[in-house]
C-alpha cells in the first residue's frame, strides 16, 4: 500500500493515477475539509480529465484520510515555497510531513519526497530527522527523491507520458520505486542519485525562466524604442536555430516563479544569470501597470475604476492562482492606492478573491473602458467580438486586430 501525503495540485493527481492503475492507495492531508470533500466524491480543483480519473480511482478503492498510514511506501508531495529574505527553500512542510511519517512507519519503509527541493535539501533537512529518531538510513529507512514533472492544464496526460527521475541512495531501492511509478508512467524513468535528481528538477524550471526573461526583456527594449517585439520575434524565429518565446505579464505558478530562487539562495554570487532572469520576470507586473498608466494618459482616461483586468490565474484554462501576475499587479496597485478600484474577472475563479471581482463576462465588460488581457483563456479567445469598442492592452498576444484601440505589451 502507498500512502500519498499531501493532496494538492501534485499529490492528488498522483494518488488518483496510482490507484486507477491497480496500486492500493491512501491519500493523506492535514486539511480535514479537503479530505471530507474528497470522501464526498468531489475533486478540489479543476483540471482536464481529473474528474474522470477520480471516478476510476474511487472504483479501484482509493481511500482518503487525515491520518498517516502504517505502510512500507510513502510519497510526500507537500508545498516547498522559498524564504523571501534568504531565497532558500522553505522545507518546513516537508520536515513536518517526514516527522509525521516517521512516527508511524515500520522499519524498512521507503519515504519518497516528490516535492520540488533544492540540491542538498535531503542532506540538510530530511536525513537529520531520520537519524535523530534513531533510524539507520539505508537499513531502517530508505530515502528517495522523485520530483514531479507536470503542468497544470495538462496534468493527467503528462503524468502518463512525461519521463521521470528517481533519485535514490541505493540503486535497488530506486528500481523498486521505479516499478511503482511504471504502473502508470509510459515515459522513460531514469534512476540516479538523490542530489542529481534534486538539481535536475530545479535546473529544468530555471532554464524555462531564463528563456521567458529573454522574451520579456526584448519586450521592454522594443517598447522603449517603439518597435514591435512580436514581429521581431516572429521573424527571428524563422532562423532554424532560434526559438524565442513570447513575452507576457510575468511568471506565475509554483514552479518557474519559485524554483530558480532556490539556486539563487544556495549559490549567491554564482547564480548571476538566474538572478537577473528572476528580477526581469518579477518586474513584468509593474511594467504592465506602467503601460496601463501611459495608455490612460494618452487617451485622456482618468477613472481607474473603468479599468478591467481579465484573468486571475497564472495561465490559461486552469484555476491555479499561485504566484499569479495579476495578483502581483493588484498588490502593486494597492501601493498606489488604486488596487481596490479596478474591475477583475476570471471565468475559472468562482469565489470572491479580490475587490470588484465579477463573475459574468458581459457584466464585467459593461463596466469598463480599458481591458487588460492578463490571461489567454479560451473563453476570451472565442469572444473577441465582445471587446469591440474597448481600449485593449493585450499582454498575451491574443488580439490580432491592429486597430488604434489595441495596444501590445
Amino acid at each position: 500500500m502507498v500512502n500519498v501525503v499531501g493532496l494538492g495540485y501534485i499529490g492528488l493527481p498522483t494518488a488518483l493515477m496510482l490507484a486507477s492503475h491497480g496500486v492500493q492507495v491512501v491519500g493523506t492531508d492535514y486539511n480535514t475539509q479537503l479530505v471530507e470533500t474528497l470522501k464526498g466524491g468531489k475533486t478540489t480543483f479543476k483540471e482536464d480529465g481529473l474528474d474522470e480519473l477520480f471516478e476510476q480511482a474511487v472504483k479501484a478503492g482509493i481511500q482518503f484520510s487525515d491520518r498517516y498510514q502504517e505502510t512500507d511506501l510513502y510519497i510526500v508531495s507537500v508545498p516547498t515555497p522559498y524564504d523571501e529574505k534568504s531565497k532558500k527553500v522553505d522545507a518546513s512542510y516537508v520536515e513536518k510531513a517526514v516527522e509525521a511519517v516517521l512516527a508511524v512507519c515500520p522499519k524498512g519503509a521507503t519515504i519518497v519526497i516528490e516535492s520540488t527541493i533544492s540540491p542538498g535539501t535531503m542532506d540538510r533537512h530530511v536525513r537529520p530527522l531520520v537519524t535523530e529518531k534513531g533510524y539507520v538510513i539505508g537499513k531502517d529507512i530508505n530515502l528517495v527523491h522523485a520530483p514531479e514533472r507536470i503542468i497544470p492544464g495538462n496534468m493527467v496526460y503528462e503524468l502518463v507520458h512525461n519521463s521521470r527521475t528517481i533519485g535514490a541512495d541505493d540503486r535497488e531501492i530506486g528500481e523498486k520505486v521505479k516499478e511503482v511509478y511504471a504502473s502508470f508512467c509510459q515515459g522513460e524513468i531514469v534512476v540516479t542519485d538523490i542530489r542529481t535528481a534534486e538539481m535536475t528538477k530545479v535546473v529544468e524550471n530555471t532554464f524555462r525562466d531564463i528563456n521567458i526573461a529573454y522574451a520579456n526583456e526584448l519586450a521592454k527594449i522594443c517598447r522603449s524604442d517603439n518597435m514591435d517585439v512580436y514581429e521581431i520575434i516572429r521573424i527571428a524565429n524563422k532562423h532554424p536555430r532560434v526559438n524565442i518565446l513570447q513575452p507576457g505579464p510575468g511568471v506565475g505558478g509554483h514552479c518557474i516563479s519559485v524554483d530558480p530562487w532556490f539556486l539563487v539562495g544556495d549559490y549567491p554570487g554564482l547564480a548571476n544569470i538566474i538572478l537577473a532572469a528572476r528580477k526581469i520576470n518579477d518586474s513584468m507586473p509593474e511594467f504592465v501597470l506602467e503601460r496601463v498608466h501611459n495608455i490612460m494618459k494618452e487617451r485622456g482616461m482618468t477613472d481607474v475604476g473603468r479599468v478591467g483586468l481579465y484573468g486571475l490565474t497564472y495561465k490559461e484554462n486552469v484555476d491555479d492562482m499561485r504566484e499569479s501576475p495579476t495578483l502581483q499587479m493588484l498588490e502593486s496597485m494597492e501601493k498606489h492606492l488604486c488596487g481596490n478600484l479596478v474591475k477583475v474577472y476570471d471565468p475559472y475563479i468562482t469565489g470572491d478573491i479580490v475587490p470588484n471581482q465579477y463573475h459574468d463576462l458581459d457584466e464585467f465588460l459593461e463596466n469598463i473602458d480599458l481591458v487588460v488581457l492578463m490571461v489567454g483563456h479560451d473563453e476570451i479567445k472565442q469572444n473577441l467580438r465582445k471587446l469591440a469598442g474597448k481600449v485593449i492592452l493585450d499582454t498575451r498576444g491574443i488580439v490580432c486586430d491592429m486597430a488604434d484601440t489595441v495596444y501590445k505589451l
